[in-house]
């Protein structure tokens, strides 16, 4: 019984985040560019905002991982 309260309470709050008004929410592991430093940003889970996800869609990319944890 407890576990079935905290998978409905997992998808209750996923459904919370989903439908955010201002933002969406991405899933999945995506990276940002090498940057001049050595440094980048890693994450399954990102917070977009619905007015930037075309640009969003182009520079956090699966491939830009895959770039990276090739060249490290």
């Amino acid at each position: 019984m407890i576990k079935f309260k905290k998978t409905t309470f997992c998808l209750l709050m996923f459904f919370a985040l989903a439908n955010c008004a201002q933002h969406s929410v991405k899933f999945g592991k995506r990276c940002t560019q090498l940057s001049a430093n050595d440094t980048y940003e890693k994450s399954y889970v990102w917070f977009v905002d619905k007015n930037s996800k075309n640009e969003f869609e182009t520079k956090i990319t699966k491939e830009n991982c895959d770039k990276i944890e090739g060249t490290l």
